[in-house]
């Protein structure tokens, strides 16, 4: 397979591990050398170990803009370039329903979800206006296109995410920088703590289990030239669920509607 990124270099924030490492992972893959930025140091240094000359590991907390610039100009200096910026570091929030919930993750999560977006975009941007342009890629959450009441903070986050990402989008536009979002949907990573299996069964059409490394595929198509008319979107990777249900599960929900019991929806 021909090598897309080579010559190309690639910072992913929140790097070290699930959906960053898959992205990590298939960016060495396809000839980048990548910086990994995350604040796990240990995992970080282990799989930039583990790549070899490709990978770099910078420890980056991206609620700190000064973090972020420094994970920047780290990237510039050593690696000669910046040609693509992932921000997909994040964090969950509280499950609690507002009235018993005192939001008091809301900092730390908006923090990290949602300036660290900001944050990522500017210091990224500011090296590419200068250079030929880029391509940033934001991560927010199919919990960001539906409705529902929790985790209400990190909806609220990835929400802003999609809002802030559309308008960089266009800011940005006049220095040939492109700036999209993939919105993963029932994936598995360490911040999902619930059970995927009935979930998936119920609301996911698409009965596969997706991975992180398809998310990382739907990365790396916009971070690359196939996306070169691609701006301002948001791509769920979800399996159908923002679509909506399939006619089986339709068929199950009517079915428990009317009392008539359960049933399989797959």
């Amino acid at each position: 397979m021909d090598q897309e990124f080579a010559g190309k270099v690639a910072i992913v924030t929140g790097g070290s591990g699930g959906i960053g490492r898959a992205i990590v992972e298939r960016f060495v893959e396809q000839g980048a050398t990548v910086v990994i930025a995350d604040v796990d140091a240990e995992r970080g240094e282990e799989l930039a170990t583990s790549l070899g000359g490709p990978a770099a590991f910078r420890r980056t907390d991206v609620a700190d803009p000064d973090d972020v610039q420094a994970l920047v100009d780290f990237a510039v200096d050593r690696c000669g370039g910046l040609h693509v910026m992932v921000n997909n570091a994040g964090v969950s929030s509280s499950f609690r329903r507002l009235l018993d919930n005192d939001l008091r993750d809301a900092q730390r999560v908006m923090g990290v979800n949602l300036f660290g977006v900001m944050y990522g975009c500017r210091s990224a941007a500011l090296h590419m206006a200068g250079h030929g342009g880029g391509s940033i890629v934001n991560t927010t959450s199919m919990g960001a296109l539906t409705g529902g009441s929790s985790p209400i903070v990190y909806r609220t986050s990835k929400a802003a995410v999609i809002q802030f990402n559309r308008s960089a989008a266009c800011d940005l536009a006049e220095y040939g920088i492109r700036v999209n979002c993939v919105a993963p949907g029932h994936i598995s990573t360490g911040i999902t703590n619930y059970d995927l299996e009935p979930v998936i069964r119920l609301s996911q059409p698409l009965q596969r289990q997706g991975t992180g490394a398809d998310v990382a595929d739907a990365v790396l198509f916009l971070a690359g030239d196939r996306s070169a008319q691609i701006t301002g979107v948001v791509l769920p990777v979800d399996g159908g669920t923002t679509a909506g249900p399939s006619f089986a599960q339709t068929q199950l929900l009517l079915a428990q509607a009317r009392g008539e019991g359960g049933g399989d929806a797959g």
